[in-house]
């Protein structure tokens, strides 16, 4: 370095004026270091303004953006590098700062997709999370936590001890900061400090520069990402500053927050014009975006405003500013116009807030201030908020940066709103915000110092207000409340939720939301706002025709109370806890009683709901109950003293008790016109995730007012609302003014339910929350067995906490899940334990918390299960009646009800009609009833005693019904006569008035016992008018109450009249007469305590907890017994006379009809049920003719003795006209078969254990020894040396995309399958199949299926043919199959004549090649030969008997048809492919058989020809040649040539092994099996004996060059010992003959035998024929099965010389084509790894092979291991995606992929796919798909093996229902 002498500093200026533009990096590298020794010295400050000139110069953006562009930045950025490090390398800089870091926290920034961890146990915020390196390294082994992929982005919280516990953090970030990171020398950073600001600067001018205000509102989308793009180095760079650590951070906090560099680089005073220029761009943009300085503000504001409304509704609206002339509002009135016709004007409210800078103002004064601002405007680019969220660990700056972000709130909020991506802003948004607010002392200090929740609640506003409209709830014309508009894009799209979720994160804090709850004004504010959402989305009952638009506003409505109403209401709660909160509680409720009165006076509202609307949405009656919940349960205080008056209770019960009736109508389908979307919000309403937001703080709302109102009003309301209030007479026939009578019943159940409801749910009313989550979670369970994830999703209770996992170990039992191969796939499941059926099932919650009625049926019917199982009662029980947790003393009135005159009249009434069978009853009714008068015993009010009732009885009985209002003694009050007005119909019209009183002494004796007329209405309204004249105050005001709704008075109607019924019953007699009726004797009820008085002691008895009606009504009268001794004997009285049977019904002609209706319909429903049976017989007979037909396994000794009656032909059945009859040339029949291509068989690998998924980058999967590629190998390499045709003959394809046919066994008439599919092509329901390609459905399984494979027309002679063994011999044998291959012509079916059979065989055999891929099936050199089809149809063939063997499991020894052989199709098969291979002549000359049979002439004839030699005999496939010669014989083939065939083969075999085991052996070897065979060679068995042969073979094939080269590679047997090679030779014959075993017994039957694996050998030979006479098995050898068909030697030395004269030509090929690879594994998938998290964490970031991206959905073959992107655009070829692709090279059509991001495995077959579930599954045998939940999961080895198995047998079409297209999009 340079002294600092005075002089340097004068010479210094004209160095760096050639700097700038061109300077070369060691100039830059030079002046940097120079102006860094000059800065420390005495002259700096000429040094300083050198380095500013240099840095204007370098940084100045270049004429605009476009100008200088890419190299112009690097440049730039060149320079910036080279002064901060002082012309020392970058890099050693970089070391050098880390060196300083005293890095505690992780602070690790990520975006959104990114993979992290959240930790319960460790976590102190619920926001908290980890990198996935912090993670591992911490110890969270046991904890609660999980992997989840961040929405928004996010950033590691390790080492923030504000957010989490220390015990969690990693062994990095443990470290305590400051203890020994030294000191920051000052020269280090000095530059740094002088160069940043400039740099900021230069970036905050750009910005500046780019930046135009759209232009009337066309989006300038494209420029800001020009100008984003430009700037990317930049930011890159700045964030490369951050993750140099703590010291560099602080330099960078230093001069974003510093206000002096501002005001001096960025005030635009001054000379230099580009700056003057950026900051008049600036001024511009903040008044574009409706900010303004304070001083311009009045000004601008003053162009459109009208004189009544303030500055601030102008300006603040978001949209409607008018400065500055910008076009925002035109645009918010184009929007309004593009809403459509339909939606009306919104409202706009000119609201003052107290603080209306709130919404306006800006000030900047710093650089970090405007930094947000810009990137604000630009809509939050990825690169700033990282850069921005990078520097948070710095604890100066984390304040600052809150607090500019805090100001700039309400502009963020108004960018948003217009952004057209809010989605990704929204998540940016976040992105920052959670990183801000999660910390609880740092939202203190904001909420403090910059009033951040005045700000949240003010910016919720405002935003809610631009999209308000006129509610039409109530009053339509008059009404002065506005609610939100749901279908405004702002609710649709959740734009609110940023904001919102914001807002419930610093409400979680709990010295921020104490604030909240002390603010009055800004409870009133926030009260104000959760008025908007009151009442919105409001239901008007079609009552014409169908709504034509459903609209599907309600997912917006029930989302936005949650989000924005409900949340920060749980949020709030969690604050009042405890006694010293009972002030909040106070404030809120007071607040929101005044707001609730406001709503009411908007609404115009009195006291009748307007009729057929409904609102699901009212937030603010679910604030008022769930504060006063909490007060009283958490905070002691006396509920009158927060409850308001009668009137306001009354207005209260209204809308909630609306909803509850509405909720009945919807199902009783009075609400179809308004389509789906009205039982989508009823089933919404009630759904888990809602229910405790919704439905119940409205029960419980509805129970306070109750237990607070006089009770008849309450009940004849419920009545009212209900709409069955005509239906309560006792008249047997009624008129309902308001309901249809189709819906009667329904809507009676519906009250009478209801009303259960509220008298038994506990859940607010004195349950601790331990029995609310265990009777939450019964409830749950009862319905259905729960996975871990689901017996109970109510927020609040999160699966995990403790108490959860010990209640639910308490009530359920764990059921591991079960498989069943091919079976559907289970998970882990809870199931409830016998005592919680016995004792805990409560019937009542399953109602309450069903959203289907079905559920409440599965849980009854489970219970009756349970029931029937446990032997505690056999028929149908009616739900159990279970008692009640205590009610808390605050709402003991709720007892009032049961004990109050309406109810137990309306229970009497009702009682009545049941036993007289009026219509519009059901058990439900009667079951409901009885559970009211139960509830009433068991809650009855402190007892009065007997006698002085009986005493004083009479005088009370003022209303002529009931003396008192106790249940207990009103049970028991006989009543004689009613006075009823009913239709004139009406049998009881016509009846004379009972003799002993005079009509006219009815009217004045009140005493005669007639009880009157009663009607609810009228009773309710009487009650109104009492409870509104008590308030007298407000009496003055209260006119009649208007009544909107058209209740007829009772009595106006004319066609009534006036009738008096005689009914001499009290409820008593009635329950006791039911019983009779319902046991269907008489004096079936017998009073038990007569028997035994303990009952009456102890009257809970087991017997009567289960049972049905009955038990039911036996309970409830042994409880009124129980409570009185007058009860008791009345029982008794009634029991000791006779009862006389119930007076006969008089049957009206209406009643009548429906009478008929029912018998036609019960006489209809039997007939059917009859033909069902008829059908299911023949069905029946059917399948087990079919199963005949097809499997030849039926006991054959059997048919031979019937083979006389076997003549006849095989008979088919067609399941679709059900006629059966022979398959015949011109109607034939088919079997239904599915073909596809497979390529299961190539996967094969000749090792036994199998291949592992590849989880790191050193393991790879290589092809090369799959089956698949060893057999393409040898197929070119014969095609190099051999004639072309004939190597087509010497192998077999098929093994990559051979078709593999299965059926259902089912046949069909051909014509019959045509029609079936013209049919399937003129429905128009969509299938899962596509009928164009031919697929369908088979008509009696439904199986999938896709062709029809013609039946053979044949007797079954055939089988019986083989038994009678012929006694010629070998060589006539031989002789019989050469001239019948000869004889191609006679063939049974003639090709000559079309007959509809062999059209069909055709057209099946094309579908059978269209199957696979062409390149499947052409392999000969010239495309189109016909040697290509001959190979491909015997290939056919061998695919399918390979495929049979490996479900077998790879060999024979289970004997037996196994269930593959059940179904086989092969005997089919074989005859269309007969058909077809002997259209093709092989000339005689070629033909095999000759070449096997006879000794050749003239050896010299093949030399002379120019063309290639044939493959010789050693090499060709034999499986093949077996094939070849049985499909070229005619048909039916005989037993015997069959056998010959085999005999023949079986030599040619034999030689080949013997010729691959010397060329296995060393040389010694050799020479000395050659000895030793030579010495045998003429002993009489010498053809017999493998040594000799071997010993021939060697000298044969010693004759040419095949022993030369090469000795030591090929060395791998040592054969020493006979036993060996014998081994060896069995090995290599086992294959053939297992195929041949298959196909011997598919085309003659018989069985095949079970046998040891060792004995496999000799009991396949011995079954095909080939061992004359089974020989002990010590002494056999593989030898003594060959028949030689002519001299043994001439043979093998002909075979021999071919390979010889062959090994003359190309000596090295001759040995690898000898050794075939006889012996592979069966086929397997990869192995997975024992945890998900092995392959998640390799795959998830790995990048494609193809496109060397990371895929956005990962995806990796199970077959092969091959890494795909699932839909991936970058890797489509030729429209096909790149699974859809793979899977057709992989699997010919069949592809199984895992999908990485969501631990499932999808399925592609063909043009399908489905998605079939997932292996992994957590610690409670559960899926986790998309990894919502981020649980470890552990591979499931059953389901793994399921899949496996279904690959393998080819049924994923069978088994998976869920099939879709993917239309190559995969």
């Amino acid at each position: 370095p340079m002294a600092a002498s005075p002089g340097a500093a004068v010479t210094a200026p004209q160095f760096p004026i050639m700097a700038g533009a061109g300077a070369s990096g060691r100039d830059k590298r030079e002046t940097a270091a120079r102006l860094k020794t000059v800065l420390g010295g005495e002259s700096g400050a000429a040094a300083a303004a050198e380095l500013r000139a240099l840095l204007e110069r370098v940084l100045a953006p270049a004429a605009g953006p476009g100008g200088g562009g890419g190299e112009a930045a690097a440049e730039a950025l060149e320079w910036c590098r080279c002064l901060l490090s002082g012309g020392e390398p970058w890099d050693s800089f970089v070391q050098a700062v880390r060196a300083y870091d005293p890095a505690t926290l992780c602070g690790l920034v990520w975006t959104a997709n990114f993979v992290a961890y959240r930790c319960r146990t460790c976590g102190i915020s619920p926001c908290m999370s980890l990198c996935a390196e912090c993670f591992h390294q911490g110890e969270h082994a046991g904890h609660d936590y999980n992997m989840f992929r961040s929405q928004a982005g996010g950033a590691c919280d390790c080492g923030d001890s504000n957010v989490m516990r220390e015990a969690g953090f990693c062994k990095r970030h443990r470290i305590k900061s400051n203890s020994n990171v030294p000191c920051v020398p000052k020269d280090l950073l000095m530059m740094s400090e002088l160069v940043l600001p400039q740099f900021i600067f230069s970036l905050i001018q750009h910005l500046r520069e780019g930046y135009n205000e759209p232009a009337l509102d066309v989006p300038s989308e494209k420029d800001l990402h020009k100008i984003l793009q430009v700037l990317e180095p930049h930011v890159s760079f700045l964030e490369d500053l951050t993750k140099m650590g703590g010291a560099m951070r602080s330099v960078l906090t230093q001069v974003l927050t510093s206000q002096q560099f501002y005001k001096d680089l960025s005030s635009g005073v001054g000379e230099n014009a580009c700056a003057k220029k950026s900051h008049e761009k600036y001024l511009i943009a903040l008044k574009g975006s409706g900010l303004a300085f304070p001083e311009d503000k009045i000004a601008c504001g003053m162009q459109e405003q009208g004189a009544g409304t303030s500055t601030l509704a102008v300006q603040g609206l978001a949209g409607a500013t008018a400065t500055s002339g910008q076009g925002d509002s035109s645009d918010e009135e184009d929007q309004d116009g593009s809403q459509g016709v339909g939606k009306r004007k919104r409202v706009k409210l000119s609201s003052t807030t107290k603080d209306q800078s709130i919404m306006d103002v800006l000030k900047h004064k710093c650089f970090l201030e405007e930094l947000l601002f810009w990137t604000i405007k630009y809509e939050f680019p990825q690169k700033m908020v990282t850069f921005l969220l990078n520097m948070l660990p710095d604890q100066d700056y984390k304040i600052a940066f809150t607090k500019t972000f805090v100001q700039h709130y309400a502009f963020i909020m108004k960018t948003l709103k217009k952004s057209h991506e809010s989605d990704t802003m929204s998540n940016r948004i976040v992105h920052i915000s959670v990183q801000l607010f999660s910390n609880e002392e740092l939202a203190r200090q904001v909420t403090e110092e910059c009033q951040l929740l005045d700000i949240m609640v003010t910016v919720l506003l405002y935003m809610m207000e631009s999209c308000l409209i006129k509610s039409e709830l109530q009053d339509e014309e008059n009404s002065l409340h506005v609610v939100v508009n749901c279908g405004e894009a702002l609710l649709k799209n959740n734009t609110y939720w940023p904001l919102v979720s914001d807002f419930i994160n610093i409400l979680s804090h709990q010295s921020v939301a104490k604030k909240f709850l002390e603010d009055h004004g800004l409870l009133v504010t926030w009260m104000n706002f959760v008025s908007f959402f009151q009442g919105m989305n409001l239901n008007k009952r079609e009552l014409n025709e169908h709504v034509e638009f459903e609209s599907q506003t309600y997912y917006a409505a029930f989302a936005a109370e949650l989000e924005a109403c409900a949340q920060p209401m749980w949020g709030l709660l969690s604050h009042c806890k405890v006694r010293e909160t009972q002030e909040y509680t106070r404030n809120v409720v007071r607040y929101c009683l005044e707001a609730l009165q406001d709503w009411f006076d908007a609404i115009n509202f009195v006291d009748e709901p307007a009729p057929n609307q409904v609102t699901f949405h009212l937030p603010l009656h679910r604030y008022f109950a769930m504060f006063l919940s909490k007060a009283v349960k958490c905070q002691e205080l006396d509920l009158d003293t927060i409850l308001p008056d009668q009137e306001m209770l009354m207005k209260l019960m209204i809308h909630p008790l609306q909803i509850q009736a509405s909720l009945s109508e919807i199902h009783s389908n009075m609400w179809v016109r308004n389509g789906l979307q009205i039982k989508g919000q009823a089933m919404t309403y009630v759904q888990s995730h809602f229910c405790n937001s919704m439905i119940d703080p409205d029960i419980y709302l509805l129970q306070v007012c109750a237990s607070r109102l006089d009770p008849d009003y309450f009940i004849s309301s419920v009545f009212e609302r209900f709409k069955v209030v005509d239906l309560l007479t006792m008249a047997s026939q009624h008129q309902n003014t308001v309901l249809d009578s189709e819906h009667e019943r329904s809507m009676l159940e519906g009250a009478l339910t209801f009303l259960v409801l509220l008298l038994s749910l506990r859940l607010h009313l004195g349950m601790t929350d331990d029995e609310i989550l265990r009777a939450e979670m019964v409830a749950q369970l009862c319905m259905n067995d729960r996975t871990h994830k689901n017996p109970n999703p109510k927020s609040g209770i999160i699966p995990g906490s403790l108490s959860f996992e010990s209640v639910l170990s308490a009530v359920a039992d764990f059921k591991a899940p079960v498989f069943e191969p091919g079976g559907s796939m289970q998970q882990g499941m809870y199931t409830p334990k016998a005592e919680v059926w016995d004792k805990e099932f409560d019937p009542v919650m399953v109602i309450l918390r069903t959203v289907y009625r079905r559920d409440v049926q599965s849980a009854m019917d489970r219970y009756t299960a349970f029931l029937k199982q446990s032997g505690k009662f056999p028929g149908n029980p009616w739900p159990p009646y279970k008692k009640r947790t205590p009610l808390h003393p605050s709402y003991k009135g709720l007892i009032k009800l049961l004990h109050c005159k309406t109810l137990h009249i309306v229970l009497f009434t009702l009682l009545y009609k049941i036993l007289m069978d009026h219509q519009n009853l059901s058990e439900h009714v009667l079951c409901m009833v009885l559970y009211l008068i139960e509830l009433g015993l068991e809650n009855s009010p402190e007892q009065e005693s007997d006698e002085e009732e009986s005493a004083g009885g009479q005088e009370r009985c003022h209303d002529s019904w009931f003396p008192g209002s106790n249940l207990v003694s009103n049970m028991r009050h006989f009543i004689n006569y009613v006075r009823v007005r009913a239709p004139e119909t009406a049998p009881e019209v016509k009846r004379e008035p009972p003799a002993s009183t005079s009509s006219d002494g009815l009217a004045s004796s009140q005493n005669s016992g007639t009880a009157q007329v009663f009607s609810l209405v009228a009773e309710r309204r009487k009650k109104f008018q009492e409870i509104i004249n008590r308030n007298t105050s407000e009496a003055n005001q209260v006119v009649r109450p208007k009544t909107s709704m058209k209740w007829s008075a009772p009595g106006a109607t004319p066609q009534l009249t006036t009738a008096i019924l005689e009914v001499k019953e009290s409820i008593l007699s009635l329950l006791i007469k039911l019983h009779h009726k319902l046991s269907g004797k008489q004096n079936s009820y017998y009073p038990p305590w007569l028997d035994d008085v303990d009952v009456l002691i102890h009257p809970e008895i087991p017997r009567y907890s289960h049972g049905d009606g009955m038990t039911a009504v036996e309970r409830i009268l042994l409880k009124a017994a129980v409570q009185s001794r007058l009860n008791k004997r009345i029982i008794e009285e009634i029991c000791r006379k006779v009862t006389p049977p119930v007076p006969p019904k008089k049957i009206s002609s209406a009643e009548k009809k429906t009478l008929d209706k029912e018998e036609r319909r019960q006489k209809a429903r039997e007939r059917q049920q009859k033909l069902l049976a008829e059908f299911a017989s023949r069905q029946k007979s059917f399948m087990e003719t079919a199963m005949d037909v097809e499997s030849p396994d039926a006991d054959i000794a059997m048919e031979v003795a019937t083979s006389e009656q076997h003549v006849s032909e095989a008979i088919y059945d067609c399941v679709i006209c059900g006629q059966s009859g022979p398959s015949t040339e011109d109607r034939p029949t088919g079997l239904v078969v599915l073909l596809q291509a497979s390529s299961v068989l190539g996967q094969c690998r000749n090792s036994t254990e199998p291949k592992r998924l590849p989880t790191t980058e050193e393991e790879q999967i290589y092809p090369r020894d799959t089956c698949a590629t060893l057999h393409d190998v040898r197929l070119t390499t014969l095609q190099r040396y051999f004639k072309d045709s004939s190597c087509l003959q010497a192998v077999s394809i098929g093994w990559e995309g051979g078709v593999y046919v299965q059926t259902c066994g089912h046949t069909l008439h051909i014509d019959c399958h045509k029609s079936y599919m013209e049919s399937l092509r003129n429905d128009q329901v969509l299938q899962g199949f596509s009928v164009d390609k031919g697929e369908f459905t088979c008509p009696l399984c439904r199986q999938f299926a896709n062709s029809v494979l013609p039946c053979y027309p044949g007797n079954n002679v055939e089988r019986s043919l083989w038994q009678s063994h012929s006694n010629k011999c070998m060589r006539d044998l031989v002789q019989e199959v050469e001239d019948l291959q000869e004889q191609l012509g006679t063939f049974p079916v003639s090709i000559s004549s079309e007959t509809n059979l062999s059209k069909e065989m055709e057209s099946v055999m094309k579908d059978i090649k269209s199957t696979t891929q062409k390149k499947y099936t052409d392999y000969s050199k010239t495309p189109g030969s016909p040697d290509n089809d001959f190979l491909f149809m015997y290939s056919v063939a061998r695919t399918n008997l390979e495929l049979e063997l490996v479900h077998r499991g790879g060999n024979l020894c289970s004997g037996g048809a196994s269930t593959a052989g059940k179904r086989s199709c092969l005997n089919q098969l074989f005859h269309v492919l007969a058909m077809h291979m002997r259209l093709y002549s092989i000339d005689s000359a070629y033909n095999p058989w000759r070449k096997l049979t006879q000794p050749m002439q003239d050896k010299n004839s093949e030399l002379i020809s120019e063309e290639l030699p044939e493959v010789p005999v050693l090499y060709r496939d034999v499986s093949s040649l077996l094939l070849i010669q049985i499909l070229t014989m005619p048909q039916p083939l005989h037993k015997e040539h069959f056998t010959c065939i085999i005999k023949v083969l079986f030599t040619l075999l034999y030689t080949q092994a013997l010729a691959a085991l010397s060329v296995k052996c060393s040389h010694e070897d050799r020479m000395a099996w050659k000895e030793s065979g030579a010495l045998k060679k003429n002993t009489p068995s010498g053809e017999k004996s493998w040594e000799v042969l071997l010993g021939h073979v060697i000298s044969e094939l010693s004759k040419g060059k095949i022993y030369e080269e090469g000795e030591t590679e090929e060395i791998t047997v040592v054969l020493v010992n006979p036993d060996s090679v014998e081994c060896y030779l069995q090995q290599f014959c086992l294959p053939f003959l297992r195929i041949t075993s298959l196909l011997q017994h598919h085309l003659f039957g018989g069985d095949l035998p079970s046998c040891q694996e060792d004995e496999e050998f000799t009991v396949l030979a011995s079954c095909l024929g080939l061992l004359p006479s089974f020989q002990s098995a010590h002494q056999f050898t593989s030898a003594s099965c060959l028949d030689w068909p002519v001299p043994a030697f001439d043979m093998v030395s002909q075979w021999c010389s071919e390979l010889a004269s062959f090994a003359d030509r190309h000596p090295d090929q001759v040995k690898a084509l000898l050794i075939q690879e006889p012996k592979w594994d069966l086929p397997r998938l990869l192995q997975l790894p024992e945890n998900y998290n092995t392959i998640f964490q390799y795959y998830h970031r790995k990048t494609c092979t193809v496109c060397t991206k990371v895929p956005k959905d990962p995806a990796v073959c199970l077959v092969c291991g091959t890494f795909v992107c699932l839909k991936g655009l970058c890797c489509k070829q030729q429209s096909y995606c790149e699974c859809v692709l793979h899977s057709q090279n992989c699997g010919a059509g069949t592809g199984i992929f895992l999908l990485i991001n969501a631990s499932v495995i999808i399925i592609i077959r063909g043009h399908r796919f489905c998605l079939w579930g997932s292996v992994y599954l957590d610690a409670h045998g559960e899926e986790d798909r998309d990894l919502r939940r981020g649980k470890p999961l552990y591979i499931c080895k059953e389901r793994y093996k399921v899949l496996e198995q279904q690959w393998v047998s080819h049924t994923f079409d069978h088994i998976n229902k869920r099939w879709g297209p993917h239309y190559n999009g995969l």
